[in-house]
């Protein structure tokens, strides 16, 4: 995997837009200036990833109320992708484009690949305006991703960016914090020890 504050590696690939019904390429780069989240799954017309995608649909218009643009990831092509998203009862309801992957190419230089060389692992990575990794994860295939957590994560990634510095101060999401919450204020020489 990548480090975090690490710049994520730009591709260049075709993508399906469900909502428009249409096939673009797309450069990662194209989308500096937004967060970016890359939901990485290991196929079309699997199960769990249905469910993925499902719930992250509803959350699509929170995240892009936010400034961030949702991708789903796998190994399979855009044509692949359409076709998922003209049967399967619960993607075709989505929105969120479909990147293709057909190369492997962003899930090994994401460290998302399988060992076997297959095919992308579950997982997901949060991208900041400036284009740095903010968050990694990587988990079991047969665990479908929980979407109030991510969006969480990303709400206090979020805010931890968007706080002002304040010389001899540390802005800090505390442990289950919820969106809207006041951050901690730490004032880093004067706090130790007392949180």
């Amino acid at each position: 995997m990548l480090q975090i504050g690490e710049l994520a590696p730009d591709f260049e690939t075709d993508t399906y837009f469900p909502e428009k019904k249409e096939i673009k390429t797309i450069k990662l780069s194209d989308y500096r200036g937004k967060w970016v989240i890359l939901t990485f799954y290991p196929g079309d017309f699997t199960f769990v990833c249905a469910t993925d995608i499902e719930a992250l649909m509803g959350s699509y218009d929170k995240f892009l109320k936010e400034g961030a643009q949702v991708f789903g990831i796998s190994e399979d092509s855009v044509f692949s992708h359409k076709a998922w998203c003209d049967t399967s009862p619960r993607v075709s309801k989505s929105k969120i484009p479909l990147i293709d992957d057909y190369t492997k190419e962003i899930a090994k230089n994401y460290g998302f690949l399988d060992t076997k060389g297959y095919q992308a692992q579950r997982g997901l990575v949060i991208i900041d305006p400036e284009g740095k990794i903010q968050y990694e994860a990587m988990f079991n295939d047969g665990l479908g991703k929980d979407v109030r957590h991510i969006y969480g994560a990303f709400m206090g990634l979020k805010t931890l960016h968007d706080a002002p510095e304040e010389a001899g101060h540390m802005c800090a999401i505390p442990a289950d914090w919820t969106p809207g919450e006041s951050p901690l204020d730490i004032n880093i020489v004067r706090d130790i020890g007392k949180l």
